[in-house]
Formats: C-alpha cells, sequence, structure tokens
C-alpha cells in the first residue's frame, strides 16, 4: 500500500490513511438504510438514540429493533461510537462526512492501475473553485 498524506478528521495531521481505513473500515459497503442513518448522525450535533433517529427517517416506517440493529452493525464496523445514557445507548460518528468520501475516494484510486493518470484525469475534471481548492491543500502540505 502507498504512504498518503490525509489531514481529514481521521486523527491528526500525521495520521495514515491506513488508519482512517481501519476506522471506516467496508466503507464500500454501506447499504442504504445504513447511509441513511448516517445522514441523520452527521446532519445533527450531538449522539442521538435509537429512538431519536428512527423519528428521523421520515421516509420510512421501521421498527425500533430494526434501527437498534442497524446502529449497532454500523458501530461493529467503525462508522459509529456509541455511549451508554440510562439504559439506552447514544451512537454518533465516529468520523466525519468528509473522511468517509476521502475514503471512498482513496478506494476508488485504489482500484486504478496508474494513480497518476488517475489523478491528472481527475484534477482536468473539476471545476476551477475546486481546482484552488486542492492548490490551497498542497500548498498548506508542502508547507508542513
Amino acid at each position: 500500500m502507498s504512504q498518503r498524506r490525509y489531514t481529514g478528521k481521521c486523527g491528526d495531521p500525521d495520521a495514515s490513511s491506513t488508519r482512517c481505513r481501519a476506522s471506516l473500515n467496508g466503507v464500500k459497503g454501506l447499504g442504504e438504510l445504513e447511509r441513511s442513518i448516517m445522514d441523520i448522525l452527521w446532519a445533527e450535533s450531538g449522539a442521538l438514540t435509537a429512538r431519536e433517529v428512527g423519528r428521523l427517517i421520515a421516509d420510512r416506517d421501521l421498527a425500533p429493533t430494526t434501527v437498534m440493529t442497524v446502529l449497532d452493525r454500523l458501530t461493529r464496523k467503525g462508522f459509529l461510537q456509541r455511549t451508554r445514557d440510562g439504559r439506552a445507548w447514544r451512537y454518533q460518528p465516529a468520523e466525519s462526512r468528509d473522511a468517509y468520501i476521502a475514503e471512498l475516494m482513496l478506494e476508488a484510486l485504489d482500484l486504478t492501475g496508474d494513480r497518476s493518470a488517475a489523478l491528472t484525469r481527475f484534477a482536468q475534471a473539476v471545476s476551477g473553485t475546486e481546482a484552488e481548492t486542492l492548490r490551497r491543500a498542497l500548498t498548506e502540505l508542502e508547507e508542513e
């Protein structure tokens, strides 16, 4: 595995993507319901109980046990952290949505036989504003 520098929420700026990969194990394995629940938790500022998550899934009529099962599975996969609150568990994302998306992008890059070509093609495809964001991020990395 090649070395990458990643400065998202997967730890401090010196954290490797290997550490991120360990905390977001199975990134591609998120099902539709898991993604819906992660979207809810990423949108909230604090930890939620299974009951609160269930109430926020407006487009589905899910049994509370289904919500609890999915939350437990996301916890085992490393996407969520949970803490006791009386008899209930409170769940919150282990990493930010940005860290999740960055890991998806890194996994996609791992699929290519020519990382340089893929990165070049990606750079050519982004908007001017996005290219400037990439330039700033690369400049900040060089200055460290």
